[in-house]
């Protein structure tokens, strides 16, 4: 891999970035404004499966998303991942259809699988390879990997402009701190991705996108997969927390008491508004910027879902320079 590779967003896209770039043997230093997972990663309902998505360059990657995150596990002993499952039911009026590595059940096999449930759907969709993470967990374990490796890590140090030589090409970031070196400077800052690159001439189109996570205490063993459904997208947590995807706190508390079982005392914890980084055409924005040699753009939304598949495709990408078929849908200059 030629020059040091310069990672802005430690995030966990960012921060498999690094981890991949590192143990491809690039001289690596990854560099957030504050700590690694510290921003919307941490309100991520991190979901790992392909949720419905079947269409797009996003599909195909979602389509790896349970074997990435497998094999990530096998490199990074200790990573926080639960293999539980997942239900979907209920979120159109059309009849429910099976992708690959999932199957339609019947109430008795839901039942089976979601004992606490007052009501089990007479069909549902079970992906039994889904599971879920905890993001700020895995992405303080990909920074590790990646300090295992040989990278430098620079919290708490903001990046405010991206450095060029006389002759256009990336030369490194500016930062509060002060100026990093790196001839290849990947953008992993999710919404502030567009700031960073706008005054190099290059358009981002990213935005926020306001998403609400609820926080619940809760009986042990209330929920056992990750739930979807018209309501909310739910798991458990913890022995006592769950935490939804949803949009209203009173309607979601609602739900859930209605739903399952034993669930008369569920309470709300807490509400945390996320501002997720939203593509135009909301698919992932991946790839070289051909105006401004040396700078490379990572932003997408579900992140989280897709940050282990992302990191390893952008690391061989830049150690080799050949283009990865998977992302050939999600180049910048598409727009």
């Amino acid at each position: 891999m030629s020059g040091d590779v310069l990672v802005v967003g430690a995030g966990i896209m960012g921060a498999s970035v690094a981890y991949h770039a590192a143990r491809a043997g690039a001289a690596v230093t990854l560099v957030d404004a504050g700590r690694p997972g510290g921003g919307v990663t941490a309100d991520s309902f991190a979901w790992i499966g392909a949720s419905g998505v079947r269409t797009g360059p996003a599909a195909a990657l979602r389509a790896t998303a349970t074997d990435e995150y497998r094999r990530l596990e096998a490199e990074l002993p200790g990573l926080p991942v639960t293999w539980s499952g997942s239900l979907s039911w209920g979120t159109t009026d059309a009849a429910p259809e099976a992708g690959p590595g999932q199957e339609i059940v019947d109430a008795a096999t839901v039942a089976r699988l979601e004992p606490t449930l007052r009501r089990p759907p007479t069909w549902a969709v079970w992906a039994p390879g889904d599971g879920a993470v905890d993001p700020v967990g895995a992405t303080e374990r990909l920074v590790a990997g990646a300090r295992d490796h040989g990278a430098t890590v620079r919290t708490d140090a903001p990046v405010t402009a991206v450095r060029r030589d006389a002759a256009g090409r990336v030369a490194g970031v500016e930062t509060a701190t002060g100026p990093l070196s790196g001839a290849t400077v990947v953008l992993a800052a999710g919404v502030a991705t567009a700031a960073l690159a706008a005054p190099l001439g290059v358009r981002v189109p990213v935005g926020p996108s306001p998403a609400t996570l609820f926080r619940f205490r809760a009986p042990a063993g209330l929920v056992r997969t990750v739930v979807n459904n018209r309501d909310f997208d739910l798991r458990q947590v913890a022995a006592d927390r769950l935490i939804a995807a949803a949009d209203s706190p009173e309607r979601t508390l609602a739900a859930v008491r209605s739903t399952f079982r034993g669930a008369a005392d569920v309470e709300l914890l807490s509400t945390r508004v996320r501002q997720r980084p939203m593509p135009a055409d909301g698919e992932p924005i991946v790839g070289p910027v051909a105006a401004v040699p040396g700078l490379y753009v990572a932003v997408l939304h579900a992140a989280v879902t897709l940050g282990p598949a992302v990191g390893r495709l952008v690391a061989r990408e830049l150690a080799g320079g050949a283009a990865e078929p998977l992302l050939a849908g999600c180049r910048p200059d598409r727009f």
